[in-house]
């Protein structure tokens, strides 16, 4: 299996997982043999300064990918990933390595249009170009992401010291 994480820089595992994959900079891309790492690279967004609708999942379609793991993304991307038979999965926090965890472990399924995406599209798919557009609503969208980040290293955190 050929799994894509986005990523906010190229430190291939331990990457920071990007709250939102059409404008990270990165994707870390990993094959997967069972629940073994087989294969690590880092492949730059080519569309990260700006895209239009669909180029990025194709972009990842054609590296062969799977499955899309991302903080978050809007219903239009999904729809594409469906499109192209790429299974997309939300909610990925902390490290490529803890995103890849999670979702080999099973904690990690699921989809669901970002918050900007049902804001703008009043459910699922904004109207044509205006996510992109709204650099002020993106930037809302990356700070609760993170906010719920820490929330849950927090939480993880003082369960740890909780225990020990």
């Amino acid at each position: 299996m050929r799994i894509a994480v986005s990523a906010d820089d190229r430190n291939g595992l331990d990457s920071v997982v990007s709250p939102h994959f059409g404008r990270c900079p990165y994707f870390i891309i990993v094959d997967v043999e069972g629940n073994q790492i087989v294969q690590v690279q880092e492949v730059e967004n080519p569309f990260y300064a700006s895209h239009a609708p669909g180029q990025v999942p194709r972009f990842i379609h054609q590296q062969g990918v799977d499955v899309m793991l991302t903080g978050g993304m809007g219903g239009r991307a999904i729809q594409f990933f469906e499109q192209f038979g790429v299974r997309p999965v939300t909610g990925a926090a902390g490290t490529v390595r803890l995103a890849l965890e999670r979702f080999l472990g099973g904690q990690l399924q699921g989809v669901e249009p970002c918050a900007e995406s049902r804001a703008h599209g009043h459910g699922v798919v904004p109207p044509e170009g205006e996510y992109e557009r709204d650099d002020l609503g993106r930037l809302k969208e990356e700070v609760e992401a993170l906010q719920s980040q820490l929330q849950e290293v927090a939480l993880r955190l003082k369960n740890l010291l909780d225990r020990g």
